[in-house]
């Protein structure tokens, strides 16, 4: 089982690495590809160190997959070439996800309908993905009429650069010392919310927000489900929040409910008021499950509930969700 990592240097990329040895995906040769500045570096995998290639010794490896996590145009550019060469692609950017010929998956959800001629698969969005891990059993039995959601999304998700800014800003607080970094937000984020997450589009809404909307449809395949989100960077680093307002066409029972939560693959229910246990960042970081608390029923309209939701977004939230897309094509055949 040949395994390309594509974008093997950067903070998704390292995680993708970390998440195939945690999940012993069976790699008998790793190709860590990453951009020309970066060839002849290298990265380490088991133990072992591996040197990073360029894309087109990648391609002539014949990897079996190719999992992709090197932005939006890298992807348009090269997934093709690796698909035209018989490799499995896997892609963590935007580039695919709402192409109608191309699928878009979160394992849990909707693996099923994967083929073997599906040469480039979408990984969704990290806050979509947490989401409708969360959503599709609760659709299945109450039938979704629309979802109003708030998200809190961690510095992580920008990159390395925004890390470096969050650390610079709070040891300056700490220190009263003046850093020198390289800005990722247009302001400060150490205590701070910036409600604004990717660029505005000619509707007001932010493009993560409209991603949200168009990807949570796609993946739960029913068209009818209205969603509208709002997305907020704020100075935290183990995970995604959300907020998350779900109005059904049926009524439901909350026991009932929280129990089809608790049966449901890779969610973790905390919802436990009296001893203050819910689901934070701080506690779901380094963990590949999706978690969901403050379980409780909207007071103001029939059918509806409110809760929040919790993921780490560099494990389920992107490199996880990509490893058992992987898992899923081996287990079935497909790879």
């Amino acid at each position: 089982m040949k395994v390309a990592v594509v974008g093997a240097t950067g903070l998704v990329g390292s995680k993708m690495l970390q998440v195939l040895a945690e999940r012993n995906f069976p790699v008998t040769e790793l190709i860590p590809v990453a951009s020309e500045r970066s060839i002849g570096k290298e990265v380490e995998f088991k133990g072992k160190k591996y040197k990073i290639v360029g894309y087109a010794d990648a391609i002539a490896a014949k990897p079996n997959v190719a999992i992709f996590s090197a932005g939006g145009s890298t992807s348009f550019e090269l997934a093709p070439k690796f698909a035209e060469a018989g490799i499995t692609v896997i892609d963590n950017s935007s580039a695919w996800r709402m192409d109608p010929t191309k699928k878009l998956v979160v394992p849990e959800v909707n693996a099923d309908v994967l083929t073997a001629e599906d040469k480039i698969i979408a990984n969704p969005n990290c806050s979509t993905i947490q989401m409708v891990v969360v959503l599709k059993p609760l659709h299945d039995k109450y039938k979704i009429k629309r979802v109003v959601v708030s998200t809190y999304q961690s510095v992580t998700g920008t990159g390395v650069k925004a890390v470096d800014q969050l650390n610079a800003e709070r040891a300056k607080e700490v220190s009263g010392e003046k850093a020198t970094y390289e800005m990722a937000y247009k302001y400060p984020i150490d205590l701070n919310a910036i409600p604004q997450i990717d660029v505005f589009l000619d509707n007001g809404y932010t493009k993560e927000e409209m991603k949200m909307t168009k990807e949570t449809v796609k993946i739960i395949g029913d068209e009818a489900i209205k969603v509208t989100a709002t997305t907020v960077r704020i100075p935290v680093m183990g995970g995604h929040s959300e907020s998350v307002n779900i109005e059904f066409e049926n009524d439901f029972d909350l026991g009932e409910l929280r129990q089809l939560l608790s049966q449901a693959p890779g969610v973790v229910v905390q919802d436990d008021i009296a001893n203050f246990i819910y689901p934070m960042p701080l506690t779901a970081h380094e963990k590949d499950d999706t978690f969901v608390g403050r379980i409780r029923r909207d007071e103001t309209q029939a059918n509806t509930l409110n809760c929040w939701i919790v993921s780490d977004n560099l494990r389920k939230g992107a490199a996880t969700n990509a490893v058992q897309i992987a898992e899923y094509l081996m287990g079935k055949g497909l790879l």
